[in-house]
């Protein structure tokens, strides 16, 4: 059997003496506020993050919404666009704990680095230290240039090796043709073929608008979809060895996250754990923001803006580590 040791925590000490799980839950060693970070700690460990991603309109909110079963996500009603900044919220579906981050279309060549640069950044604080799995989300329409452009700049910016932990999930699926299951619509254009397989072949389709409450066709039924679409995660978990997506970037996001965890939980008395990671993770976005040379930036255009933002967060995260003290203390 192999326990979970969280580090300098009394509750897990009898865990280090090879005594019983259950005879460290009876008895307790540590208090009250201890065993509230612990479950914290836990729950954290079981949360699924996923990343939704793809370019403006396609439906990522709406999808996030559909998955949640509620109306979490917003989006602009007038136009059927979510607001221009990535969001991330936490509830349980089907007994999962499921963290998604919604992002807002900073994969189209319209937006301007300047409008990119925040909305990556807030999307790798939210998804740090990495995310186990990305949905690539595509609407049922025709597969164009356009959208190859679109999941090779995503591809870029996380690299090819996202993939393997990713899933394509088509919206307005009442484009699909009747008695066709989304494979085989897949199967039709050589581009989502080749995407498609290259997720490992899994793909979804969902319909946010008119499959809500199917009770005639169980395949076009939304809460269909959402079981198996969370079952499609839970392999490639598994098929990861448990592990999830990360990279060096993801990797020096969290260290920095947990940094100032350490400084506002020595500061700031007893506030929750979880209103901690809240805290740490605005202030390293202010700090990445906020307070990296625009030089990074300027002047860059097209795939370069990747790079460019990629460098930017390195900046950032090195400005942090010198400077976070000064910074909040001031």
């Amino acid at each position: 059997m192999i326990y979970l040791i969280q580090p300098n925590c009394t509750l897990c000490l009898n865990l280090q003496h090879n005594k019983p799980i259950g005879k460290t839950l009876q008895e307790p060693m540590c208090g009250t506020d201890e065993l509230k970070q612990n479950s914290y700690s836990l729950t954290v460990r079981a949360t699924k993050r996923i990343v939704l991603v793809g370019k403006t309109g396609v439906g990522k909110s709406s999808l996030a919404n559909t998955i949640f079963g509620e109306a979490i996500f917003q989006i602009n009603h007038l136009n059927g666009l979510t607001n221009n900044c990535s969001q991330a919220e936490t509830k349980s579906v089907n007994g999962r704990s499921i963290n998604l981050i919604d992002t807002p279309g900073f994969f189209d060549a319209e937006r301007s680095e300047e409008e990119n640069k925040p909305e990556m950044v807030r999307c790798i604080t939210e998804c740090a230290p990495g995310p186990h799995a990305f949905l690539i989300v595509l609407k049922m329409e025709k597969f164009t240039e356009h959208e190859g452009a679109v999941i090779a700049k995503i591809c870029d910016f996380f690299s090819e090796d996202a993939l393997k932990y990713a899933a394509v999930v088509f919206t307005h699926g009442d484009q699909l043709p009747e008695g066709m299951k989304i494979e085989e619509y897949v199967e039709q254009s050589g581009g989502l073929s080749d995407l498609v397989k290259k997720c490992g072949g899994r793909c979804h389709v969902v319909d946010n608008k008119y499959w809500k409450a199917n009770e005639d066709d169980e395949y076009r039924s939304n809460q269909f979809q959402v079981a198996e679409l969370l079952n499609t995660i839970d392999e490639i978990v598994r098929e990861n060895n448990g592990d999830f997506y990360t990279n060096e970037m993801l990797q020096e996001v969290e260290k920095a996250i947990q940094k100032e965890e350490a400084r506002i939980k020595k500061s700031s008395g007893s506030i929750s754990q979880e209103e901690i990671r809240r805290q740490a993770k605005s202030n390293v976005f202010t700090i990445m923001t906020e307070k990296t040379p625009k030089r990074w930036i300027r002047g860059l255009v097209g795939f370069a803006v990747i790079a460019g933002i990629l460098a930017a967060v390195s900046a950032a995260l090195l400005f942090y580590q010198n400077n976070r003290g000064n910074y909040f203390n001031n």
